[in-house]
């Protein structure tokens, strides 16, 4: 077991580490418009519910939205990321080689 060697990853490839880092980067932009769209959603809805309420109340909506879905989408595109490049496959056939 001590001399069981990983296999490489395809991120290690540049060109398909360069091709998988554009379309995540792509997904967080598309997730920032979409979070930003719904944040001005909520705030509309907010004001025509409760009319000008506090500003606190409108800033803790809008980070408390915009923090959980930049997470969200963040995390989400990580696994995309790792999955859709192969990296998952290659970590566990190397985690699968060294249990034999």
């Amino acid at each position: 077991m001590a001399g069981a060697m990983t296999r490489p990853s395809p991120l290690d490839d540049l060109r398909n580490s360069v091709h998988a880092w554009a379309r995540f980067r792509w997904l967080m932009k598309l997730m920032a418009a979409i979070t930003l769209t719904v944040v001005g959603i909520a705030m509309v809805l907010i004001y025509f519910n409760n009319g000008l309420a506090s500003i606190h109340l409108y800033i803790a909506t809008a980070l408390g939205i915009g923090a959980a879905m930049a997470l969200t989408a963040f995390l989400m595109g990580l696994v995309f990321l790792s999955s859709g490049t192969g990296h998952d496959e290659s970590v566990a056939k190397g985690e699968s080689d060294t249990l034999d």
